[in-house]
């Protein structure tokens, strides 16, 4: 689904600015229109012999938002920084699984004599990561997208400048109502609380299952939005009036007490 998330962010970009897109890709999957931007799209093997030689020569073409389809190595992974050092909007793509593990992937690339330079230089320029993941839904109909979003603030540009990348996932894990940032975890809770997905499904997906656990348990600190942007799914449970604590799905590790008693009661 990543080809379909980044064409989603181009027509977004052609829609709502007056810019000129350059767009590198093996193969074009999506062909855009000029809307209210120029859009040029180059392919691998055909109009460029590779993403390095392509990132070479961009910027003689004047661009203002760049398009990598994929960082495959320390050249157009270097090619790709310098760009978006010089201003330009860049979007690229990695195969990782985690936010923290995209960081690792780029810095781990170079030298280690280079390190700290691309470390310093991925701090400044780097503006979010999302890593996703589309899982089937427990209806069988079609796929829902399990999202890790991070969104660098001077914290974390810190820490990624002083090499603990090991301690952004605790500050991805508070930074969902300030930041809007979230971890892979707690997009399965949520998913899960919204019926998307089932138990079994999330627990798949997880790389921690006792935090999820304990998400799903609480049903805190998720994002209980609807889904569909409208009214609630036929068998879904009614939104809670504004104000009112969300009325999540219940939790399968919730303790069971007999019926008719109150908590605290024998």
């Amino acid at each position: 689904g990543k080809s379909t998330t980044l064409a989603a962010m181009i027509d977004k970009v052609n829609i709502d600015r007056h810019e000129h897109i350059l767009t590198i890709e093996d193969p074009i999957e999506f062909l855009h229109n000029h809307k209210n931007c120029l859009i040029n799209q180059r392919e691998v093997n055909a109009d460029t012999h590779g993403f390095a030689e392509a990132l070479r020569t961009a910027l003689r073409q004047d661009p203002d938002v760049v398009l990598v389809g994929e960082m495959r190595d320390l050249e157009t992974i270097e090619s790709a920084l310098r760009i978006a050092e010089t201003g330009h909007l860049t979007f690229a793509t990695l195969h990782t699984n985690s936010a923290a593990s995209t960081i690792n992937r780029i810095i781990d690339v170079f030298p280690s004599g280079q390190q700290a330079q691309i470390r310093a230089q991925l701090s400044l320029v780097l503006e979010g990561i999302m890593c996703q993941a589309l899982l089937p839904k427990a209806d069988g109909k079609g796929r829902a997208m399990a999202l890790e979003i991070l969104v660098p603030n001077s914290a974390i540009r810190n820490l990624i400048r002083e090499d603990k990348v090991h301690q952004i996932y605790s500050m991805m894990q508070t930074g969902q109502d300030k930041y809007g940032m979230q971890t892979f975890n707690q997009s399965l809770a949520t998913l899960f609380h919204k019926r998307l997905i089932s138990l079994d499904t999330a627990m798949q997906r997880s790389s921690n299952t006792d935090e999820l656990k304990d998400l799903i348990d609480r049903g805190s600190g998720l994002n209980m939005g609807n889904a569909n942007g409208g009214a609630p799914r036929p068998g879904m449970p009614m939104p809670p009036r504004p104000g009112a604590p969300p009325q999540p799905h219940p939790s399968p590790y919730a303790q069971a007490r007999p019926v008719g008693t109150r908590p605290g009661t024998r």
